[in-house]
């Protein structure tokens, strides 16, 4: 069982590798094919089950790219996991030596700048969500 922990571990990668097989018989056969269909097409024969009657492309290729809808990561300093898990870590070695040092008091003074902090934090956050 794994305890939660405030730091990130890597886990190890696995090593997978495909190989790739080599079939002359298969690929001749494809080729003949291929360029039988081509004959056939331009006799007049058969028409290209692939191929779209107004002459465009699938049009698949890249529309998940121009997507308008996809939302831009957020480079905020607060919304690295990183920085607040180093906040936190301050915030405890804070909370301990205050302890040492000051007593039980140490944590009221840290709950009232915590709000403080907080308090700054969403009053610019309001602030700049305003002038959009």
């Amino acid at each position: 069982m794994k305890f939660p922990s405030i730091f990130r571990t890597s886990a190890p990668q696995r090593f997978d590798i495909k190989p790739r097989y080599y079939d002359p018989v298969k690929e001749e056969i494809e080729e003949r094919t291929s360029r039988i269909k081509k004959e056939l097409q331009e006799e007049g024969l058969i028409s290209g089950e692939n191929e779209n009657p107004m002459g465009y492309g699938a049009g698949i290729r890249g529309s998940f790219t121009n997507y308008r809808g996809i939302k831009q990561r957020d480079t905020s300093l607060f919304s690295s996991t990183a920085m607040i898990r180093t906040l936190i870590f301050f915030g405890l070695i804070a909370a301990s030596f205050g302890y040492i040092y000051i007593g039980p008091e140490i944590f009221t003074y840290l709950t009232y700048g915590a709000v403080i902090v907080g308090a700054v934090y969403f009053f610019f956050r309001i602030k700049k969500q305003g002038k959009r």
